[in-house]
């Protein structure tokens, strides 16, 4: 795929796909339909999809593909559960990562936005998806009246795939969520289903 438009463009299609994405969100027949569109809207548009090409940004084996998502607090406060993914194993369809593990648990922590660049300057990453490491990612909280909800997790395999303009956008469509979530009847939704029988557990440190 070739580059993205210049920065103002982007900016154009950005606000487009919030428009779409919300309205998809809004109509969507219960709160995993409303988060998924919101992360379909943002795999189909953010990052860099040239990345891949630049020296050292893929190792050997590695290939060029995305994966976007949103993750919840369960009830007991203990995981952070997939919710609404796009292009993760269908066996992680429920991920669980321990509520204090990785970048997740950051995210948690401190109720902020974050960008890794490239995964591999941050010792700290924790691989969680089970096919492979990712090398770019980006994390926006969705919040509502001060309350942590969960997060909404988008990211690449190539490193410097994801950008500032990128994360700017995915914490407007995090604002959105946090709406979409309530209005759907989110919080009643996932008491209802947790633990999930299909519960994918992982450790803090990573897949296994």
């Amino acid at each position: 795929m070739t580059a993205h438009p210049p920065a103002q463009d982007f900016m154009a299609e950005g606000l487009a796909m919030l428009e779409r994405a919300g309205a998809e969100a809004a109509a969507a027949a219960g709160p995993e339909d409303a988060m998924r569109a919101l992360a379909r809207g943002c795999f189909d548009l953010l990052g860099d999809r040239s990345a891949h090409l630049r020296p050292g940004a893929l190792k050997p084996g590695e290939r060029d593909y995305y994966i976007a998502g949103s993750f919840f607090l369960t009830p007991d406060r203990k995981y952070h559960m997939l919710v609404g993914n796009i292009g993760f194993p269908a066996e992680q369809e429920r991920l669980m990562v321990p509520v204090d593990g990785g970048h997740p648990g950051w995210v948690f922590a401190n109720r902020r936005k974050l960008l890794l660049e490239n995964t591999d300057e941050h010792g700290s990453f924790r691989q969680y998806l089970k096919t492979s490491k990712m090398g770019s990612s980006i994390f926006a909280p969705i919040l509502f009246r001060g309350e942590f909800h969960g997060m909404l997790i988008m990211a690449a395999q190539a490193r410097y795939a994801l950008r500032p303009v990128d994360l700017s956008i995915l914490a407007a469509c995090a604002q959105i969520a946090a709406g979409a979530w309530i209005a759907q009847g989110g919080p009643d939704w996932l008491a209802g289903i947790y633990p999930p029988a299909n519960a994918f557990r992982v450790t803090r440190e990573g897949v296994s």
